[in-house]
């Protein structure tokens, strides 16, 4: 994964901020303090988010359980975009972000990360940006912090393996939902649904 690392302290705990090479997008890896009995994470804290640049309120949390293979995505909502604050609980997937500020130096531009139960990572997906993943494990626990609620008048798509991106999943033949499996391509899609 590209990006500059970024120690950040604050108090009692470290984290490090990593941005990506798409402006705005941050991996966290905050601190687990662990022992014989298991660990201990903050997964959020406003006053050490916002300082690190996730200065978003969040106010709508979701988990979704998937099976190997499983592929979800290339997923935004316009007008009422959402940020996202991604991570895995159990499993491991490799999540992806891609850049739809029209006005954007990397419009159509794509970055990938692995999350999984073992590294603890967080991935920040602005809004302005798609966001899918596939489940790189038996199964996986994914967990998403959202900026703004669901509408599903407002959710839109495109395809997850849409030859001008050039996405590079670790799959072939994913599984996939039956709207994901006939979303368009992304320059198909009207101007006015992007940012």
């Amino acid at each position: 994964m590209a990006g500059n690392r970024v120690p950040f302290r604050v108090c009692w705990a470290e984290m490090n901020v990593i941005k990506c090479d798409l402006a705005d997008l941050l991996v966290i890896e905050p601190d687990v303090f662990g022992d014989h009995r298991g660990f201990f994470a903050e997964s959020w804290n406003r006053q050490r988010y916002r300082e690190a640049g996730i200065d978003f309120d969040f106010v709508q949390d979701n988990f979704s359980f998937s099976r190997r293979g499983t592929l979800r995505g290339l997923h935004f909502q316009n007008p009422t975009a959402q940020g996202k604050l991604v991570s895995v609980w159990q499993g491991e997937v490799w999540d992806v972000a891609v850049d739809l500020r029209r006005a954007s130096p990397t419009f159509g531009r794509w970055h990938g990360v692995t999350l999984s139960a073992d590294n603890k990572r967080q991935f920040f997906v602005p809004p302005g940006f798609a966001h899918g993943f596939v489940v790189t494990s038996d199964t996986a626990l994914f967990h998403y912090k959202c900026t703004a609620a669901y509408s599903k008048e407002h959710e839109r798509g495109f395809r997850w393996n849409d030859p001008a991106l050039g996405i590079q999943w670790p799959v072939t033949d994913p599984i996939l939902s039956t709207r994901d499996a006939a979303a368009p391509l992304l320059q198909d899609l009207p101007a006015d649904l992007l940012f």
